[in-house]
């Protein structure tokens, strides 16, 4: 039996009416009652539509809408615990906007191709709302903390002549009559100059790597966050990078509980991870676990993904590995004092594999020894001629990192692949839509 749902039974204000413009998520029901959820504001409302209230053409019109038809309703808005959002709507009128005939996406399965064709549809999607929503709370928190923390926000260039990382995944293009330019990899080289001006920065935007993979873990396209402090040894730099982790991460799932119950992500083990110090683990240390574990590695190789998942299951938690081999590292990171092979350097590494959100370093503040690594990675010092001030005018220690954001999405949103983590992904077999 239907419950009534006469709105002169309502506890809420019988006598006003509330709008709503939005779109037919769905619609189910039967000859008696209709149970329409309208998408508006990236948010679902159900809305209810009674045959004995509105009458015969009405109903017939309400239960004949097609799947994302545009609306406006108006109607009662009254208490129920099993409505999306704890409210539903008690239809008494609705206009048609937009007709919508044929969506493409239905309620049937669809494979992840097709899904990613119709990706600008796909995004009305709960499973995407929800997503979308975490990314926005996210990005919104680590705002919130560089601003409370006293950072100042740097908006670094996206086309540079520099080059900050490896020159083999760079996207290059001609600028004009002076040459190759490149679409930025990071801002940290302009970052620095901002922390000898403000002391302590940060940039958030989007950053272009052109490696050819196509791991579920990357893009070709991301956004990353970036931080520069000066008077900052690398040690305060791991605390700093902890603690913002930490900081941005539990008040996102405090402001997404609802949308993590979408995404069926219990985040309960996520926040025990949390709750633990995360052990700062030597490169060399980490070399022997794998070793130990039976992996055929060799000091002075790269950890890769499978090896990252080992050691966050040894420690049960996200570590840091610090102090790498000095020649598999940047140019711009400092030479460890206490062992010359290697540099004061550190990954955050995530657990469910997730692997590496953060890289960072204390950065080197010689200017003799900064110009020898760039003609040891081949790189013309006259193209680094600004960033080289910076060790001529007050050179002081100082150390950054950077955070890639849909990483870290997947990670508390418990998804397997780092596609779903942007709008509008972009990967080496895909660039539109």
């Amino acid at each position: 039996m239907i419950p009534s749902l006469d709105p002169s039974k309502s506890n809420s204000h019988p006598k006003s009416t509330h709008s709503f413009k939005g779109w037919v998520q769905g619609l189910r029901g039967n000859n008696h009652v209709q149970f329409l959820q309208l998408r508006t504001e990236g948010k679902i409302i159900q809305v209810v539509a009674e045959k004995e209230f509105l009458g015969e053409d009405t109903f017939k019109q309400v239960k004949g809408l097609p799947q994302e038809t545009s609306l406006v309703v108006e109607g009662i808005l009254q208490e129920n615990a099993k409505a999306p959002g704890g409210k539903e709507l008690f239809l008494h009128s609705l206009q048609v906007v937009g007709e919508s005939d044929q969506y493409p996406i239905t309620p049937k399965e669809h494979g992840p191709d097709f899904l990613h064709n119709h990706r600008h549809l796909w995004l009305r999607s709960k499973r995407q709302l929800a997503i979308q929503r975490v990314r926005s709370e996210l990005s919104f928190a680590i705002r919130e903390f560089f601003r409370n923390d006293g950072y100042t926000l740097i908006d670094t260039p996206i086309l540079t002549g520099s080059i900050g990382e490896s020159a083999g995944t760079l996207f290059s293009t001609e600028y004009f009559d002076l040459g190759q330019a490149y679409l930025a990899q990071t801002g940290q080289l302009y970052l620095e100059t901002a922390a000898f001006a403000h002391s302590k920065v940060y940039c958030f935007g989007p950053t272009f790597r052109a490696e050819k993979s196509k791991t579920r873990r990357h893009l070709t396209e991301f956004w990353m966050l970036e931080a520069e402090t000066a008077f900052l040894n690398q040690e305060g730099n791991l605390d700093l990078q902890e603690r913002f982790v930490k900081t941005v991460l539990k008040t996102t799932i405090e402001r997404t509980l609802e949308d993590l119950k979408v995404l069926d992500r219990d985040p309960a083990p996520l926040l025990e991870q949390l709750a633990k110090t995360f052990p700062r683990v030597d490169y060399g240390e980490a070399i022997q676990i794998l070793q130990t574990a039976g992996e055929d590695i060799t000091w002075g190789e790269d950890i890769n993904s499978d090896r990252e998942q080992i050691l966050t299951t040894h420690f049960g938690t996200a570590i840091f590995i610090q102090n790498f081999p000095r020649a598999i590292k940047a140019f711009y990171m400092k030479q460890n004092p206490n062992d010359p092979k290697t540099v004061l350097s550190a990954d955050l590494i995530a657990p469910d594999g997730i692997g590496e959100i953060i890289g960072g370093s204390e950065r080197e503040e010689s200017y003799e020894k900064i110009v020898e690594r760039l003609k040891e990675e081949g790189l013309p010092p006259e193209d680094y001629s600004w960033y080289l001030d910076l060790r001529k005018y007050g050179s002081v220690p100082h150390s950054g990192f950077g955070m890639g954001l849909e990483r870290v999405i997947a990670w508390v949103c418990g998804l397997s692949h780092i596609r779903e983590c942007i709008p509008f992904p972009r990967m080496i077999y895909r660039l539109s839509p």
